[in-house]
């Protein structure tokens, strides 16, 4: 029985990843442009509720190849791909553009590959760049860097570039829109008998078994990706919904009862992050702060470079750091937002000084609130995602 926690209007920041399939008409290649402006709808109406709405989107290749020679189905190789990819991304991103523009909306196209969200530096980059987007009113459209893979192109990237991309940013909810409604307990088109799934609390080897494969030509992943993403997203405080993308408003869909499958996150985000940060982190360095530092933190608030006294250690933009009160006590630990000989320049200084002593606009603070564990106590429950 769907919880009454379980409902997409009560998400406040929302990842919507769309497959190939669902964006493009397997017969004629062309974007279903109908079908994208109902979308761009549906995000202008979460919009107008306070919702932020962000777009994980595949197609690119599906558009590229039609506009080449390149044959309109079946494999292609690694260099065709890319070529597709290059070409296709500029169609899909004029796409969005447009549709988001008719509802008064501006897009904000970025690349990114998995690396991207692993390594730490690029990771702070790639999340700082799409909160900003947000923050501007903007809608993130996000699209697999096929261009520059440095090895094949494999089935299914889009749904784990979504649920990373939706771990990164915070989200409460990601969707995967896919051209099946659901998780079922076994492949429905082969199996007249099996059963849909809509609520699933926990990812056992048993729901994964029951994944076995869905994809179509164009939604290459199928469920076992899916699956995959709903493991990198739950276990990062990220709820999941898998849903049919096929219908017209989808999210208003989901919104008005249509059927899908709900993965439920065991807490929020932020305090899965916390937590991440507090026990799973080596410290690379330690900064000792000042009382009015030390109070500032204790009040919720982030660390600016006006409160570090001293620092210690050579780390680097996106590590771990311990932060101490002027008697030594450790208070906190959090990931440091600039490298070590930056952080020294600027320990002591007014935030708006930064730009003035570094070079380069800076972020303000030196670690954000949600980058931040306060030692002997527990994350608060909320989900904060403005930057103070």
């Amino acid at each position: 029985m769907m919880t009454s926690k379980m409902k997409l209007q009560d998400q406040k920041r929302i990842v919507v990843k769309i497959g190939s399939a669902t964006l493009v008409d397997a017969k004629t290649g062309r974007l279903r442009a109908a079908w994208l402006q109902t979308l761009a709808d549906d995000i202008a109406m979460l919009r107008s509720r306070g919702r932020e709405v962000l777009i994980v989107s595949s197609g690119a290749i599906a558009l590229g190849r039609r506009k080449t020679n390149l044959p309109a189905h079946g494999k292609l190789r690694l260099e065709e791909s890319q070529a597709a990819a290059a070409i296709g991304q500029i169609a899909l991103g004029e796409a969005y553009a447009d549709a988001l523009h008719k509802v008064d909306l501006t897009a904000g196209q970025i690349l990114l590959t998995l690396g991207d969200t692993e390594e730490r530096r690029r990771y702070l980059n790639a999340r700082a760049t799409l909160s900003t987007l947000l923050q501007l009113g903007s809608v993130p459209i996000v699209n697999e860097n096929d261009t520059v893979a440095t090895s094949e192109i494999k089935y299914g990237d889009n749904d784990r570039l979504a649920a990373r991309v939706a771990t990164m940013i915070s989200a409460d909810c990601l969707i995967l829109l896919s051209d099946i409604d659901g998780l079922y307990t076994a492949p429905p088109a082969n199996n007249p008998d099996a059963r849909h799934i809509p609520l699933i609390e926990h990812i056992t080897p048993e729901i994964e078994a029951m994944a076995g494969s869905t994809g179509s030509e164009f939604a290459k992943g199928g469920m076992t990706t899916k699956i995959a993403a709903g493991k990198i997203a739950v276990n990062a405080g990220t709820s999941m919904i898998i849903a049919n993308g096929g219908v017209y408003n989808p999210l208003k869909s989901i919104m008005d009862g249509a059927k899908c499958s709900w993965f439920v996150a065991n807490s929020n985000p932020i305090t899965q992050r916390r937590r991440w940060i507090n026990g799973h982190l080596e410290p690379h360095g330690c900064l000792t702060l000042d009382d009015g530092a030390v109070r500032a933190l204790h009040s919720g608030k982030s660390l600016l470079p006006a409160g570090v006294m001293s620092l210690e250690g050579n780390f680097a933009k996106g590590d771990a750091v311990i932060l101490r009160a002027p008697n030594g006590e450790e208070i906190a630990r959090g990931l440091i937002g600039y490298d070590h000989f930056e952080a020294e320049k600027i320990k002591g200084c007014r935030s708006n000084q930064i730009t003035e002593i570094l070079g380069y606009d800076g972020r303000p603070e030196l670690i954000h609130r949600d980058d931040m564990v306060l030692r002997d106590t527990e994350p608060a429950e909320h989900s904060e995602h403005a930057a103070q």
